[in-house]
């Protein structure tokens, strides 16, 4: 069942089941290092020096930096102004953002335990500034999800395959 995306939204569900405990993943996932790795060597995303770790300490509700998406850690391409709406230490998150190309960014990571490892499931909504092309944009961010899933089970190795899910029908 695809969630419920804000008006003018296209979406796409990524998620695997890798072969690691969630509060060991959560550990990864949760810091830019990791986030960096999952998007290397395709995307590097800035940071302030000062912000390493999502945490429950982070003001929520409201943009708290701009992050440079730079091609291989070189050129800038995009920037994502970060904000968060929730972040469950060891569970989740929901980001809430604009970014340069996107009016609309909604990226949630939930981890659930499974069987002998953790379930990662992305769920993002989004809506391009450019008006007709919400189809380039969904089949960008599934790429580069699923690359993100792929770099993840490199690290921690995969019990199931990524599956991917886009919605609704794209139509702008």
């Amino acid at each position: 069942m695809a969630p419920e995306c804000p008006a003018g939204c296209s979406g796409v569900r990524v998620a695997s089941t890798l072969a690691v405990a969630r509060p060991v993943l959560w550990t990864r996932v949760s810091c830019f290092e990791g986030v960096n790795d999952e998007l290397g060597p395709i995307v590097r995303m800035s940071h302030p020096p000062a912000l390493t770790v999502l945490d429950e300490t982070l003001p929520l509700g409201r943009p708290l930096f701009r992050s440079w998406l730079r091609l291989f850690g070189i050129l800038p391409v995009d920037y994502d102004h970060i904000g968060f709406a929730a972040i469950t230490p060891g569970v989740g998150f929901s980001e809430r953002s604009t970014m340069g190309s996107l009016r609309v960014w909604h990226h949630d990571r939930r981890l659930d335990d499974v069987e002998g490892g953790t379930l990662v499931t992305d769920t993002l909504c989004f809506a391009p500034r450019i008006p007709g092309s919400a189809g380039i944009a969904r089949a960008l961010v599934a790429a580069l999800f699923r690359h993100r899933h792929g770099r993840l089970a490199r690290r921690f190795g995969r019990l199931a395959p990524v599956t991917i899910e886009r919605f609704p029908p794209a139509k702008h």
